[in-house]
């Protein structure tokens, strides 16, 4: 193991340029540093200064040794500065996993009685089902928001709530939703210019059911896994897109998107997965009661 107290009496004299200034700064004897220094050189097997003049000077291996001590110790200084200001302004961190494919706006509307905490430090996390699952029973994660309800597995001890149902809505650009094409919604969807989640996303399977039982063949021209870049890209031009009623709160963040149709025989779930330990989280208890308060928009 490399002994840090050694590294730092030689990065002090480094600095300095000599062991009398670096004992000096360090309010040490020279003697107690150049043996501290010498010990340093023995574990690392290498010289790491050599005489210059009437102070030293770094060799080849002590120039990388160095620079690392450098960064080291630098970052050393911060730790006092981070933990003064975490002491002083306390937060309170909540970290969310995101399943692929879920809707993120309406992530975002399921969130958002927890958005106004005072102290909240928001980290969410996106990637696929299972992975999430094993960093939640890490503990690594305090919720987990996916398009499914939890597996039964009794070592993972996971619990899990139905925080949404809604149906689904069509929205696009003012140059694609005119009024013949809201006339003749669905139909039209065989003209236009379709955006689609991935096929990660359970809303996926459903609508690929939908178009095969209403005998559509969409002109799929995207697919996306985030549905807040969909909705960028769609206002953008590229298409009319899917997204619940939900997460359609939010579509009026992105500008230049109109109703094209309502989809009610379609529906998006968002379900809450959490450990024994995330449902005593006070923001995770928070939003679930919001969520009923709310009645889980059906």
């Amino acid at each position: 193991m490399l002994n840090y107290r050694h590294l730092y009496y030689f990065w002090m004299v480094a600095k300095e340029g000599g062991f009398a200034r670096a004992a000096d700064r360090l309010q040490m004897a020279v003697q107690t540093i150049s043996a501290q220094v010498r010990e340093l050189e023995k574990s690392l097997g290498h010289q790491l200064l050599k005489p210059s003049g009437r102070g030293v000077a770094l060799t080849e291996a002590g120039q990388a040794a160095y620079a690392r001590a450098e960064a080291i110790f630098q970052l050393g200084e911060c730790i006092t500065q981070e933990v003064r200001e975490a002491a002083s302004s306390p937060v309170t961190r909540l970290s969310v996993g995101l399943s692929d494919g879920i809707s993120k706006l309406a992530a975002h509307a399921l969130l958002e009685p927890v958005l106004a905490h005072p102290q909240l430090r928001l980290v969410c996390h996106e990637g696929e089902f299972d992975e999430l699952l094993s960093e939640l029973a890490l503990h690594q994660l305090d919720v987990v928001l996916a398009g499914q309800a939890a597996p039964r597995n009794p070592n993972q001890r996971l619990s899990s709530e139905r925080m949404a149902r809604t149906a689904v809505q069509w929205y696009g650009p003012a140059s694609l939703v005119k009024k013949s094409a809201r006339d003749r919604f669905p139909q039209s969807l065989q003209e236009l210019p379709v955006l689609l989640p991935t096929v990660h996303s359970p809303l996926r399977t459903t609508l690929d059911g939908w178009f095969h039982d209403l005998g559509l063949r969409p002109r799929v021209v995207g697919e996306f896994e985030d549905s807040a870049l969909l909705a960028v890209f769609a206002a953008r031009g590229l298409g009319v897109f899917p997204v619940s009623q939900l997460g359609a709160q939010d579509v009026g963040l992105v500008r230049g998107l109109r109703l094209l149709g309502d989809s009610p025989d379609i529906h998006e779930e968002v379900h809450a997965i959490w450990s024994r330990r995330g449902q005593h989280h006070p923001l995770v208890r928070q939003m679930v009661a919001a969520a009923h308060r709310g009645g889980a928009p059906q």
